[in-house]
């Protein structure tokens, strides 16, 4: 079995049809990886960094941690909410005291909503095909 150099926590999130594996170690710089990239790279709207960051700031853990996170599937929104989440039920691991935190702000929650599936008859999930007044 593979033994990592360092010790680490580890937490998967998911967020619509992304699922994010993610790698937390304790005393860190506060870098924060994402498939092989950091996350500037990753990410380019603030409001997705931000995301990301969203459980670190609640416990006020910023600059502390690095995070090193493999992601796939989905879009850049749904990646963010998974490892939001990753990251959340990875420090749960470190202190079950964050719980209380954590939960109250709602990052614990896997969000349920999913994309609502195609019918027969329609041009997408409610779409209808439009026709003309000849």
């Amino acid at each position: 079995m593979y033994q990592s150099k360092k010790p680490y926590l580890y937490g998967t999130g998911r967020r619509k049809s992304s699922v994010a594996r993610v790698h937390l170690f304790l005393g860190g710089t506060g870098a924060i990886t994402i498939n092989g990239r950091d996350i500037d790279d990753y990410f380019g709207l603030e409001t997705l960094k931000l995301l990301v960051r969203q459980p670190l700031k609640a416990l006020d853990l910023l600059g502390k941690v690095d995070i090193e996170t493999t992601v796939s599937g989905g879009g850049v929104t749904g990646q963010a909410g998974a490892i939001r989440h990753g990251v959340s039920r990875a420090l749960l691991l470190a202190d079950d005291n964050y719980r209380a935190v954590l939960k109250a702000a709602g990052y614990l929650t896997r969000d349920p909503r999913m994309k609502e599936r195609k019918k027969y008859g329609l041009k997408a999930a409610r779409r209808a095909p439009q026709f003309s007044k000849r």
